[in-house]
């Protein structure tokens, strides 16, 4: 299968979240020269009809896509799906982006060695590769640059074993990270929260919304996020 190359660069998929660290992993992917993004690749929970793990709603994150240009894949799992039916599912779209000559998806992933090797695994079985752009980042130094570089973020879903709910709906800023208790990661690897970035340099518009509801869900806090118009 011939590489999909044009002018404008290598095309790329880019596993999108809809947080911070995949949404710096675009930023650093797009100031590129040689590589140009095909589309977002997100897993969604069919049965609530929001975004896999975070728990925002999918008109969000098609908005959220519509301000940063760019075509969105949507891969949708059931409620309690296992590794089963996640990696059924998302074969499916790599076979598909293989078949028009894609071979490379971009993560956010910063320090988890398991988790990068279970996505190398995945990649392996149908053929393609990951790129990691932000692997190895000092996670203190990514979030500031993070802020620094514009980017907006709320906190969306908290684990309460490892942060207070209270946390949850907030937004990252100098007073969240202050506030932080000693030996939380400052962007959450380690599964503390999960954010939704609303805006920054790479959108064209802010994504509006309001905050609605915390609530308690199969033992995680999500902070629900309302469109607004």
């Amino acid at each position: 299968m011939t590489r999909a190359t044009t002018a404008e660069g290598k095309a790329v998929l880019v596993s999108w979240s809809g947080g911070k660290d995949s949404c710096l992993a675009l930023y650093e992917t797009q100031k590129a020269s040689d590589v140009r993004v095909e589309a977002l690749l997100t897993t969604v929970t069919r049965d609530f009809d929001r975004i896999s793990m975070h728990g925002v709603r999918r008109v969000l994150l098609e908005q959220q896509a519509q301000s940063l240009g760019l075509p969105l894949r949507q891969v949708f799992i059931a409620k309690g799906a296992g590794n089963d039916e996640y990696e059924q599912r998302m074969g499916e779209a790599f076979d598909l982006y293989r078949n028009r000559g894609i071979d490379l998806v971009v993560f956010g992933d910063l320090f988890l060695q398991d988790i990068r090797a279970y996505r190398e695994r995945l990649l392996a079985r149908f053929g393609m590769t990951g790129s990691f752009p932000v692997w190895g980042r000092d996670t203190r130094k990514f979030i500031r640059e993070f802020l620094g570089l514009g980017f907006k973020a709320i906190i969306v879903c908290v684990d309460p074993r490892q942060l207070d709910p209270s946390f949850c709906g907030r937004l990252i800023d100098e007073d969240f990270l202050a506030d932080l208790p000693q030996g939380a990661d400052p962007c959450g690897e380690n599964g503390e929260f999960h954010t939704f970035v609303f805006d920054g340099p790479n959108f064209s518009t802010p994504v509006k919304f309001l905050k609605g509801d915390v609530v308690c869900r199969d033992s995680f806090w999500f902070c629900d996020l309302v469109p607004v118009g």
